[in-house]
Formats: C-alpha cells, structure tokens, sequence
C-alpha cells in the first residue's frame, strides 16, 4: 500500500490502548472480533461510521499504554487505512508497523485536519493533502524497508514471503 484515502474520524490527546480496544475484549485475538469494539469507549459509533479506507487523525500521544498489540490491530480490522498524529507512544508505532498499520507523525496535519475531512496521504513522499480544504502537509516519507513490511501486510508476512 503506498498511498491511503478517506473520510477522517478526529480524537484528541493521550487516545491509549484501553480506549482503542477495551480490557474486557482482549480474550480475543481475532481481527475480525476485535474490530467490532474498536473506539467504542470514546465513540461508540464510530464502528459504524468507519468505512473501508478511512483515516484517524489524533492529537498528541496516541496509542499510549499497555504494549498490547491489540490496539492496531482492531484498527486495521476496522478497515482504518492510515492513523496520522502529532506524536505515538513508541510502542504502539512498532506494533502498528509490525502488523501493517501505516501510522503518519504530523504535527501540522494532525492539528489543521477535521472530523469528516477527506485526507490523501502519499507514504512513498509523505505528503498529506486535506482534499476538503485544499491543505497539504509535509510529514517524513517511510523509509522502503518500512515500506515494504507494510506492502507485505506487516512484519510477518514480510517473513514469510523472504522463505
């Protein structure tokens, strides 16, 4: 995947672990399973806003936390695209990356971009267009390593496909 595209569902600061996928559903570790509960302790709507394709904009800190790999990978199951904030826990950026989740750090796209915005973001450049409003933002392209783990749906699969 070198690009995404989508409507924006926009959070605020410190947006941690428990509230991407709450404590009480981590018996599972399907996707499938864990997708239904993604976001629902700070919008309980918002499995039935996301749509294939669409982007989390946040604030500062997102993804602080538990290490729990359950997090991005309710996300992903979502059907979220992209995650795009000012700053990640570091955590939470290795495991989405290891499991394929394109997550973007931008200070400026993350503080200018809008609930319902629809986003074009450029991973092999790194330019992030608000197609609503006609702002673009720089952000730092993905290195082709990194690249390539999330073209192979995550670290393990890169793996696999070098046996």
């Amino acid at each position: 995947m070198r690009e995404a595209r989508g409507t924006v569902h926009k959070f605020g600061d410190n947006i941690d672990t428990d509230v991407i996928i709450p404590a009480r559903y981590l018996a599972s570790s399907e996707p499938e399973e864990l997708a239904k509960h993604c976001m629902e302790d700070i919008d309980k709507d918002f499995i039935k806003k996301v749509k294939p394709g669409d982007i989390i904009v946040a604030n500062k800190n997102f993804g602080c936390g538990s290490s729990r790999e359950h997090a991005p990978i309710a996300i992903k199951a979502a059907g979220v695209s992209c995650v795009i904030a000012e700053t990640f826990a570091r955590i939470f950026y290795r495991n989405a990356i290891d499991i394929g989740l394109p997550i973007v750090a931008c200070p400026e796209a993350a503080q200018n971009i809008k609930e319902g915005d629809q986003v074009f973001v450029d991973f092999e450049t790194g330019l992030i267009t608000d197609e609503t409003t006609g702002l673009t933002f720089q952000s730092q392209a993905f290195p082709p390593f990194m690249q390539q783990l999330i073209d192979a749906g995550g670290l393990i699969p890169y793996i696999n496909s070098k046996n």
